[in-house]
């Protein structure tokens, strides 16, 4: 498939960096086969006399998914703040913070973040990509593996995108001439963002035009690329799978193992003395089995005898410990607590115990969002001025700051927020209204009413308690 692509590197990026972006997709196509279980570990040199089992233990695709579930597996909440405290400015926010929502919403945003981070842990990288139809008023989110995007950033500001090129195979041909592909490219060029869009071949011959340099008129690239861990100035990042390979395939051989040891141990060797060779051919290995065990004719003066060679495999304590540590190894390469069901008991009503034995990966987690809360505030940002310069929603213009606040599924942590907001209310130092928005996710005016609400039940209450101790005894 990358042989289809390269003209395409070579002729948009330049010098050694176009090599290592061969090299470096190549590399991470395996380890999406490492990821989905596809590559084989078991090592064929050693010629043996069996055929050797081949288990496949993938933990490297759970501590990938679990990693990513506990990242995001709780939306994060994404929404403005104006910069003046005015009531006005309040309203304007919420009216956008409304619309913000809707456009998540739509867009199935909860479920792309999660799959879109298990690329980045995978694939090193990854792009947000929006793109907005005027036709049907729609924008569109999408997160894109590093296989299907290559991209140069800005020389003197390496978080700007210069250029990003989006591009997959669109048929399955061969033959250079006879293959489509769908390439996509965004540049800024005088300070302007240019999209050329068209069907090549696989010699990148254009065949097909879709958009020739059009000006989107945006003050960037819609696109933000995500680098996974990494060093400083490194264009490709890190992948969590190659973190855990070693262990991985050490895991798998060595359960490999022990399925053909036990299996060796339970077919016992089976000799025979002075048997009848012709006898012995139908004797069938198989539970309840009956042999007529006849004496070879020209054996005289003996009698044929059978028998087993005992095997001592004594093992399962040594290889259950080393296949324990090498999975404990993994789990804490990620951070993550290795826990079972029964290590739990009894933890399960502290919230501090809970925090407390994630908090390795909690910290790992935020170290990350050091790279997805930039990219996830310039969503908003780019959200909104699409919607500006595109003319898709009539919004209130808003002076405001973007605010990303990450959630962690630990239920005890969200009970002692509200136990703590819950009395600040009650010192008074956090309004209701400001409460009922935060733990009911609702507007100020279903907040207002909420509060009128209550305070009529209340005034109920007392006019009834007081008509109570007005009635005379009879």
């Amino acid at each position: 498939m990358l042989n289809s692509y390269q003209e395409f590197v070579t002729a948009e990026l330049t010098g050694l960096y176009s090599s290592a972006v061969l090299q470096e997709m190549n590399h991470i196509l395996r380890l999406y086969d490492i990821y989905e279980g596809r590559e084989n570990f078991i090592d064929k040199t050693e010629e043996k006399d069996y055929t050797q089992t081949e288990k496949r233990t993938n933990i490297i695709k759970k501590l990938i998914k679990e990693e990513s579930r506990f990242l995001f597996g709780k939306t994060p909440e994404l929404y403005i703040q104006p910069k003046n405290d005015t009531e006005v400015d309040k309203d304007k926010a919420e009216e956008i913070n409304l619309y913000l929502g809707k456009i998540l919403k739509d867009n199935l945003f909860s479920e792309k973040l999660v799959k879109g981070a298990r690329d980045c842990f995978i694939g090193k990288r990854t792009a947000i990509k929006l793109y907005a139809n005027q036709d049907t008023k729609e924008i569109r989110i999408m997160f894109l593996p590093s296989l299907e995007f290559i991209y140069e950033s800005d020389e003197e500001n390496p978080n700007e995108l210069k250029k990003i090129i989006f591009f997959y195979q669109t048929n399955k041909e061969v033959e250079k001439d006879k293959q489509r592909i769908w390439k996509q490219k965004y540049e800024m060029i005088d300070g302007r963002c240019i999209l050329n869009e068209g069907i090549y071949n696989g010699n990148g011959v254009l065949i097909e035009p879709i958009n020739v340099d059009v000006d989107l008129q945006l003050s960037g690239i819609p696109c933000y690329v995500i680098i996974n861990d990494g060093l400083s100035g490194d264009p490709f990042g890190e992948s969590d799978v190659k973190e855990l390979l070693d262990n991985q395939i050490q895991y798998n051989r060595l359960s490999s193992e022990d399925v053909d040891t036990l299996r060796k141990g339970m077919d016992r060797i089976i000799y025979g003395v002075d048997i009848d060779p012709e006898a012995s051919e139908n004797f069938k290995l198989k539970p309840g089995a009956y042999w007529d065990v006849p004496t070879d004719p020209t054996a005289e003066g003996k009698q044929a005898t059978l028998g087993t060679i005992p095997t001592d495999f004594g093992y399962g304590d040594k290889i259950e410990n080393s296949l324990k540590r090498i999975k404990s190894d993994m789990y804490e390469m990620l951070n993550i607590p290795m826990l079972s069901n029964d290590e739990l008991k009894g933890m399960m009503t502290s919230g501090k115990t809970m925090k407390a034995l994630y908090w390795q990966l909690i910290t790992r987690c935020e170290e990350k969002m050091m790279a997805w809360r930039p990219a996830l505030e310039w969503l908003i940002r780019a959200i909104l001025e699409i919607t500006e310069v595109y003319q898709i929603e009539k919004l209130p213009q808003l002076d405001y700051t973007v605010t990303v606040e990450n959630n962690y599924p630990l239920q005890e942590d969200e009970d002692e927020e509200k136990t703590l907001d819950l009395q600040q209310v009650n010192a008074q130092a956090m309004s209701r209204k400001t409460f009922i928005k935060k733990w009911q996710g609702v507007t100020d005016d279903v907040a207002d009413a909420e509060i009128k609400q209550i305070a009529l039940e209340r005034e109920m209450l007392e006019e009834s308690y007081v008509s109570g101790m007005s009635d005379p005894v009879e």
